[in-house]
């Protein structure tokens, strides 16, 4: 068989796939959807998604979606629940089961004590008339023509299908929670997104004993003592009650020394040197928003003296302390 015919059959079970989901679409009752999205609103718990098999491992994904999008979830194996694990089930809560077949019997094995808690049930299921459908409250049909295996035997067309149903109930629900990027970004302070929406100046900067001050009357010496200590390329200047008075680089010394000659070091001191009123940033600033601060003008600058709403300089912030935060 050649590279072109692989190359075909994965595209035609590509096809098989994306033409089953769009089947659902149409097939899917709008009551019975519109019924389902009402009572998932209208949970004051948690909603609890089951599964056995291949739809145990599409059931833990919808409950990770649904979790890092606003509605708090979680996967239980029908397994688990007979033997201790349905005392995580609450009258509050919502349950969702997810069956190709409607007859996993490990999930009928549960309803009973489903029902004594009177939990509203959602069954996402490829058969109207099975058991686990007569006994739902809501049953959404995941129902395929065929799977992508060509023994029609493994779940696949199946369990995406009721992935990309669980995606859009999970993705309605956070509509219709108002759920904002801000909110997204609090349920994911790891990723760039996250960074960019929480991280804070004051998450990055070098303040209290790192951050590099001089008095406005120190002299060329004891400003390149101060950087050096510091390492950060930079010393902030600030007046006898700590406001913030100007900034100098390790870029302006040395731009100031092959403008004086060298018997006349004594006459560089901050006045001589520094950058008075330099752009600043705040502690409460985002930290891409500083980084902006940096980028976004015709001259890039490297570094932010951080001062507070009373002009007090508090710190010192890199560029380099923001792109190794990842953002």
């Amino acid at each position: 068989m050649t590279d072109n015919n692989y190359f075909s059959q994965v595209v035609d079970l590509l096809r098989l796939e994306s033409d089953a989901i769009a089947q659902t679409a149409v097939r899917l009752d709008r009551a019975a959807v519109e019924r389902a999205i009402e009572i998932l609103v209208a949970c004051k718990g948690k909603v609890v998604i089951t599964g056995v098999g291949k739809s145990g491992v599409i059931a833990q994904k919808i409950a990770a979606t649904m979790t890092s999008t606003g509605t708090a979830a979680v996967f239980l194996h029908p397994s688990d629940a007979l033997h201790g694990g349905i005392g995580i089930v609450t009258p509050k809560d919502v349950v969702i089961t997810l069956s190709n077949s409607g007859e996993t019997d490990e999930i009928i094995a549960m309803l009973p004590y489903l029902k004594q808690r009177s939990v509203p049930m959602i069954a996402v299921v490829g058969n109207l008339s099975s058991t686990i459908a007569g006994r739902a409250d809501v049953v959404l049909d995941a129902s395929v023509d065929h799977e992508a295996c060509p023994l029609n035997l493994a779940p696949t067309t199946s369990t995406t299908v009721a992935l990309a149903i669980g995606d859009a109930l999970a993705m309605t629900l956070m509509q219709a929670s108002g759920w904002t990027l801000e909110d997204f970004a609090q349920n994911h302070p790891a990723g760039r997104l996250g960074k960019r929406l929480t991280l804070r100046v004051d998450d990055l900067m070098h303040g209290g004993d790192e951050n590099p001050t001089v008095k406005e009357e120190a002299n060329w010496l004891e400003i390149i003592t101060a950087i050096g200590r510091g390492g950060l390329g930079a010393v902030n200047i600030v007046d006898s009650a700590g406001h913030l008075s100007g900034i100098i680089t390790d870029g302006d010394v040395r731009r100031a020394l092959e403008k004086i000659n060298g018997v006349n070091l004594e006459r560089l001191g901050c006045e001589t040197m520094m950058t008075r009123n330099p752009v600043v940033a705040t502690p409460e600033l985002l930290a891409f928003d500083a980084l902006r601060l940096m980028e976004d003008r015709p001259s890039q600058i490297s570094v932010l003296p951080v001062v507070d709403g009373s002009g007090i300089c508090v710190g010192l912030i890199r560029l380099h302390d923001i792109v190794r935060s990842g953002l």
